[in-house]
């Protein structure tokens, strides 16, 4: 006899992911409706909770992301409940979705924050480890101590941070692109932190002051509740904060970075041996790329990259993006869906389905952009996204009409990479702009280096590293759009404050 299913529960608002954007839109919807309960349907025992939220600028923010069991958040705000299931299918016309547990909750208005899934240069392999939520950044801490070399594969954020932190062990990281850092930085920026990257670490480590993971005893209790299957949330800002990335060796920094590859082929040890192949020692002299020797080690894993180049490592990191976590909602729904494999949302944070919303890294903003704004599936546009579709939930609800959120009209993004501050303002990389656009620069090695991507005598965008003190000037400057023409190279003296200009 078939189990009689509970009586579904129903909840003018139901929020599925525990994520920032999540988290962050069913917070906005709390305090809109104090009377209403607010229902978070979260996989994960923790939650990412905003913290210590700084308004920089007009546009740019910084704030910490704190792992927090969902009771504090249910303690802050009453009528939030957390559901701590997976969902297992999404019924968008009767406006309902099943829970793993057996439950089924229905809604009037639904936003999805379900985030995104690390693309795995191979699925099932066990040295192949991808590293998105704390579950995974913890279960690298634990194979890295036993390790005497990794690999890394990708040039996203988290492979940057990945290759800076990690001590002890020798670090071969593979890129498919000219320059380490592509997707944040062009040939001049990269340059500045290959240098850093190359050299030895100093002892003293800059205290971190974002990420917080705090739940140590309330993750260890909940294992055991949460399906392996369901992906955690991703990691925030400073995510290896508090994690001890240190390999068996006694040595703090040792790099090789193979660019313009990717990875042909991955061989367990036994065929390794089978097939006769040889592979490489740790590259000592980066000048001589001639030198090859043939590696007498044995190692557990080998990868075999498109240059032809073959080396045996501990284990391999998969560093290379992620893709949006669609799984099952899409499955009986007509959802459009972008080329990037996210739900396509308008400017109102709609999807194609009546009364569903989207948020954060599951979808792909699909309205006509800003000249200065790109969606990047950073943890500040989840925040962003997450807050603007909580508005537009309310706004809807109650027949009003609201205006698209002021942080859509400029990228801006702050981060830090090497333990330099990294400002990220517009079309930074001059992303779209044609062959008509001119860059200027301002480099002092070892301290900061500034770029300003200029169009028809107009500022465009511009990455900031190091403690410029030059964010809210040029934020001023991308958004009013002045013509900035007789100003030519001025613009970047260090002699001349350009505050002044511009106040």
């Amino acid at each position: 006899m078939e189990a009689v299913r509970p009586p579904p529960t129903a909840g003018k608002f139901v929020v599925v992911g525990g994520g920032i954007a999540g988290v962050t839109c069913a917070e906005q919807l709390a305090v809109h409706f104090p009377s209403e309960d607010i229902l978070l349907v979260t996989a994960s025992p923790v939650i990412k909770a905003v913290t210590n939220f700084k308004q920089v600028s007009k546009i740019l923010e910084e704030f910490d992301v704190e792992e927090q069991p969902s009771t504090l958040l249910e303690n802050r705000f009453p009528n939030i409940k957390v559901i701590e299931s997976g969902v297992k299918q999404l019924k968008s016309e009767e406006h309902c979705i099943l829970t793993e547990d057996g439950n089924q909750h229905v809604y009037k208005k639904l936003c999805l924050c379900a985030g995104a899934k690390p693309k795995l240069i191979c699925e099932g392999n066990p040295y192949v480890l991808g590293i998105r939520d704390t579950d995974s950044a913890q279960e690298f801490q634990k194979q890295l101590t036993k390790a005497k070399r990794i690999m890394v594969i990708g040039n996203g954020g988290i492979a940057l941070e990945l290759v800076y932190e990690v001590e002890g062990c020798e670090v071969i990281w593979a890129v498919k692109d000219k320059n380490i850092g592509n997707t944040f930085f062009d040939a001049g920026a990269a340059e500045f932190f290959t240098s850093k990257l190359i050299t030895e670490k100093s002892e003293a480590h800059v205290a971190h002051k974002r990420t917080r993971y705090t739940t140590e005893g309330k993750r260890k209790e909940a294992k055991t509740k949460a399906k392996a299957s369901n992906v955690g949330s991703a990691l925030g800002p400073d995510w290896h904060e508090g994690l001890n990335l240190k390999g068996t060796k006694e040595f703090s920094h040792k790099i090789h970075i193979e660019t313009m590859c990717e990875v042909k082929k991955i061989y367990l040890q036994e065929e390794f041996t089978i097939l006769k192949k040889e592979s490489l020692i740790f590259p000592r002299d980066h000048h001589n790329k001639l030198v090859k020797t043939t590696d007498k080690e044995m190692w557990p894993v080998y990868v075999e990259l498109t240059n032809e180049k073959i080396y045996g490592c501990d284990f391999i990191v998969s560093a290379t993006g992620v893709t949006p976590n669609i799984e099952p909602f899409v499955h009986g729904n007509n959802f459009n869906l972008a080329q990037d494999g996210g739900l396509e949302v308008d400017d109102h944070m709609h999807t194609s389905l009546p009364d569903i919303y989207a948020a954060g890294d599951i979808c792909t903003a699909s309205w006509h952009p800003s000249p200065v704004w790109q969606q990047m599936r950073l943890w500040t546009q989840a925040r962003q996204m997450g807050w603007y579709a909580a508005k537009c939930m309310a706004a809807d609800s109650l027949g009003d009409s609201i205006d698209m959120d002021f942080s859509f009209e400029l990228f801006a993004h702050v981060t830090k990479f090497f333990n330099y501050k990294v400002v990220l303002l517009g079309k930074y990389n001059a992303q779209g702009l044609g062959s008509d656009h001119e860059l200027m620069l301002r480099c002092t090695k070892g301290q900061e280096y500034v770029k300003v991507v200029m169009q028809n005598g107009r500022v465009m965008g511009a990455v900031l590293i190091g403690e410029t003190d030059l964010e809210e000037t040029f934020e001023n400057l991308i958004l009013n759009q002045m013509n900035l023409s007789s100003y030519g190279e001025d613009l970047l003296d260090p002699d001349i404050d350009i505050e002044d200009y511009f106040d």
